[in-house]
């Protein structure tokens, strides 16, 4: 018998690949269960009350699809998870969310947006929020206790040591939008008089490295910061080498304060995977890794693309009411500057009516100039964001896209002084058509650089609204160039 069990192959375990096309098709898959679903529910609500039948055929059919839901939510990634939650209407969302296994919670929570993980947590008791905080580290609690009830909060400060709670205190300290709120205390620090033997048996003694640990941190007996061991010097050197001997002394370290934006920039900079946080005297406090930096650009890069429309991230299943808040005051804005534009051309109602090609040919200058704008404007924000604009080089820049704008309005102009040519069949016309176009281009390029530098200098972010700003005087001037140059040269 005993043979015969050894002779039993053990069956082959296949790992689990991670694929974002895994993500899309659970998302399908969960949405042809949940419209299943509700046609039960309608099919159900049409039969009498008394009709025990069909109430318990409702019932096994909900715990089915409750069954296959969980099948397959619980075997995805809790990004997967997330990114599935973000895609779901609100009703739908909390019903599988509820079908989630409470050790995705923690995970799930993390990593959904900060739109949906409110509507999440509303719908959590007490007991599961505290659980899933529970199996958070510090600094994670940190990214939601303002999301959090405050009781919860409580709650879990209770069950953490007097470090822990220290740090939860430090991190939730610091404003957003800086390193200190990225920031992890997990990491691994030795001191620069032992050997590199001894930094690897104390490894070998540690249940696992902390996630996105290229190098260690070495300090002297005050926590101050001396220099960083790459693990990949600690590896291919002598065990009998010491730390001081191997250690590099040039790195790139972050105060808590410092912008998380500015951070980002750094890493991408210099190629880095970690970072080590210090004070102001020098004393080791944190450290901030790769993958906190990629969630940094992520979400500056989703905030600018919104900002230059005026919008706010908001949830797209959100009701009515809350998109309404968010998309309504730049449109108002918007309606009032064309409203100034469509002013500005009533007032040369004679010149369009004597010449009516005019009305046809005035919308692609102040388009035309709208575009040579957004372009500019584009180059600029993103030079403001990596900090390569400032205050003694933006003339040298204005300068720059004047030129660059002019042979291109000129190239551009030439082809709209022929098509205007030709669908007027005067040269006055296309002549005018040509001098409104490079005009109304310049004052795009100008007020492209102009435009994001102010709002800077005011303290506002450069890219909320300037493209509304730039269209209202590319409209505006672009109607007002046109037909006073077809008034007085035409006329």
């Amino acid at each position: 018998m005993a043979e015969n069990k050894t002779n039993i192959p053990e069956p082959v375990i296949i790992p689990r690949r991670l694929d974002p096309e895994d993500a899309q098709q659970a998302l399908h898959q969960l949405q042809s269960i949940l419209k299943r679903q509700e046609v039960v529910e309608a099919l159900a609500r049409r039969q009498y009350e008394e009709d025990d039948r069909s109430n318990l055929l409702e019932g096994l059919l909900h715990r089915q699809h409750e069954n296959e839901i969980r099948e397959i939510i619980n075997d995805l990634h809790p990004s997967d998870i997330a990114f599935i939650l973000e895609s779901l209407p609100v009703y739908e969302r909390q019903a599988v969310w509820q079908l989630v296994s409470a050790e995705h919670d923690a995970d799930v929570l993390l990593e959904v947006e900060d739109w949906v993980r409110e509507s999440l947590i509303e719908s959590m008791d007490h007991e599961d929020l505290v659980a899933a905080a529970e199996h958070m580290d510090a600094d994670e609690i940190a990214d939601l206790a303002h999301d959090l009830p405050p009781d919860v909060v409580a709650e879990v400060q209770k069950g953490l040591t007097e470090q822990e709670r220290a740090q939860l205190l430090e991190a939730m300290g610091y404003p957003e939008g800086t390193v200190g709120a990225i920031m992890d205390f997990d990491m691994v620090r030795v001191r620069e008089d032992v050997s590199l033997e001894v930094v690897l048996r104390y490894l070998r003694r540690l249940h696992e490295l902390p996630d996105h640990t290229d190098q260690i941190f070495v300090v002297d007996r005050e926590d101050r910061l001396r220099g960083t061991l790459p693990i990949s010097v600690l590896l291919v050197s002598e065990p009998e080498s010491l730390v001081s001997d191997t250690m590099r002394t040039e790195y790139l370290s972050l105060n808590p304060l410092d912008s998380d934006a500015d951070a980002a920039g750094a890493f991408e900079r210099y190629d880095l995977v970690s970072a080590p946080v210090t004070d102001d005297l020098g004393r080791l406090i944190g450290r901030v890794t790769i993958d906190e930096v990629v969630d940094v650009i992520q979400e500056d890069s989703q905030e600018q693309e919104l900002s230059r429309a005026g919008l706010q991230e908001e949830d797209i299943f959100a009701p009515v009411r809350s998109a309404l808040r968010n998309r309504a005051p730049w449109l108002l804005v918007n309606l009032m500057t064309a409203a100034t534009a469509s002013l500005i051309a009533s007032r040369f109602e004679h010149t369009v009516s004597q010449i009516v090609i005019l009305a046809f040919l005035m919308s692609i200058v102040a388009g035309i100039g709208g575009n040579s704008g957004n372009q500019t404007m584009t180059m600029v924000i993103r030079a403001l964001a990596v900090g390569r604009v400032t205050g003694t080089n933006v003339w040298q820049l204005v300068r720059r896209e004047i030129k660059v704008t002019f042979l291109v309005g000129f190239c551009g102009s030439l082809i709209a002084a022929i098509f205007a040519w030709g669908f007027s069949g005067s040269l006055a016309v296309a002549l005018v058509m040509m001098a409104a176009i490079i005009g109304n281009m310049l004052i795009g390029a100008i007020l492209g650089v102009l435009i994001p530098m102010l709002r800077v200098r005011f303290g506002k972010d450069p890219a909320v609204g300037s493209s509304v700003l730039l269209t209202f005087a590319t409209d505006s001037l672009g109607f007002f160039l046109f037909l006073s140059l077809a008034t007085i040269f035409l006329l």
